[in-house]
C-alpha cells in the first residue's frame, strides 16, 4: 500500500506535486469534505492526523511505549522518541519502567482482555483500544519501594527478552525467527519466571495475594475502577 503524506503543507505547496495531488484530490477530497472531523474535512490532502499531539507528548522522553493495536499476546515494547507509529499501533507516553512493568503484568492483561475486542477465535488475538483498556485502568497505589521493585522486575523482562531477541554470533535465518510473537508462543521457562517476579511485585503493590484466580482479579479491579471514579468531583 502506498501512503501519500504531504505532511503539513499548505493546499498550494502540495498542488506542486502534481500526480500525488492529483489522486489525492480525485480520490480522498470527495469523502474527506463531508467528513465530520474538523481537521480532515479543512486539510483533505493531508493525512488524518499529524502525529503532532504524540510528539509534543513524547518529545522531552528518552523512550515510549507502544502496543500493537491487534495481537495474540499482550506486549508492549520500547521504541525511540523520534518513532512516529501508524494507526495499527497504540503508543503510551511513559519513559518509566513502572509503567511498563504493570502494563505487562497478568492484571492488566486480563483487564485488556476483558475490556476489549474479541477477534473471531483466541488464537486470532483481540483488539487493544485505549479508551477502554488503558485509560479504565486502575493502577496500583504503590509506595516508592514497590514502585522501584516493579520498575527492577520489568527491567530485567526487557533485558532478558532483548538478548533472546538479538543474540550474537546467529544467522539472519536464526535471527528472523527470533519474534515477540514466536517466543510468547513458546513460552519458555526463564520468560515465564521472569513474567512471575513480575506479577508478585505488582501484586503486592495492590495488597493482594499473587495468585488470585482471573475472575477474582477481574473483581478486584472493577470494584476498584467505581471506587475511583466516584471519588472523582
Amino acid at each position: 500500500m502506498c501512503i501519500i503524506d504531504f505532511g503539513d503543507l499548505s493546499r498550494e505547496e502540495a498542488a506542486l506535486y502534481v500526480e500525488p495531488y492529483e489522486y489525492v484530490n480525485a480520490y480522498v477530497r470527495p469523502s474527506r469534505e463531508s467528513n465530520r472531523d474538523r481537521q480532515r474535512r479543512t486539510y483533505w490532502w493531508r493525512l488524518g492526523r499529524s502525529g503532532e499531539e504524540l510528539r509534543a507528548a513524547v518529545k522531552s522522553l528518552k523512550r515510549f511505549i507502544i502496543t500493537p493495536r491487534v495481537s495474540k499476546h499482550r506486549v508492549f515494547v520500547w521504541t525511540a522518541p523520534d518513532t512516529l507509529p501508524d494507526s495499527a499501533v497504540v503508543a503510551i507516553a511513559r519513559d518509566d519502567d513502572y509503567t511498563f512493568g504493570v502494563l505487562h503484568s497478568r492484571f492488566h492483561e486480563l483487564w485488556a482482555r476483558g475490556m476489549g475486542t474479541q477477534l473471531r477465535e483466541v488464537e486470532s488475538g483481540f483488539r487493544y483500544t485505549p479508551t477502554t483498556c488503558f485509560e479504565t485502568f486502575p493502577f496500583p497505589r504503590q509506595t516508592e519501594e514497590q514502585q522501584e521493585a516493579i520498575g527492577a522486575a520489568a527491567a530485567v523482562l526487557n533485558e532478558r527478552r532483548e538478548n533472546w531477541l538479538n543474540p550474537t554470533n546467529v544467522s539472519m535465518v536464526e535471527l528472523r525467527r527470533r519474534t515477540l510473537t514466536n517466543l510468547y508462543n513458546k513460552r519458555e521457562t526463564w520468560l515465564d519466571d521472569a513474567h512471575v517476579r513480575l506479577d508478585a511485585v505488582v501484586a503486592e503493590a495492590y495488597g493482594w495475594p499473587a495468585d488470585l484466580p482471573d475472575v477474582e482479579i477481574l473483581e478486584r479491579l472493577l470494584e476498584l475502577n467505581f471506587a475511583r471514579a466516584d471519588a472523582e468531583p
